[in-house]
């Protein structure tokens, strides 16, 4: 499943991503859901919730392909 989510700001944190895509409720399910899931940012295994995010980084997770784009 491919996803694209647009930035209001300058970069998202990857625990912020997870909230927005609605994989967790809250900021606290972040470190445990890292913990039991191969994240890929831009190729590269990262399981760090405060990793910055900036447009155009492509964020795999299990079966979901998220882009990331700049807003308007």
């Amino acid at each position: 499943m491919k996803q694209e989510i647009s930035l209001k700001t300058p970069y998202i944190t990857l625990g912020q991503l997870l909230k927005i895509a609605d994989l967790i409720q809250t900021g606290g399910q972040a470190k445990w859901f890292l913990a039991e899931n191969d994240v890929y940012v831009n190729g590269e295994l990262d399981s760090r919730r405060g990793k910055k995010l900036y447009p155009d980084d492509v964020v795999k997770i299990n079966d979901r392909m998220i882009k990331l784009k700049a807003g308007k």
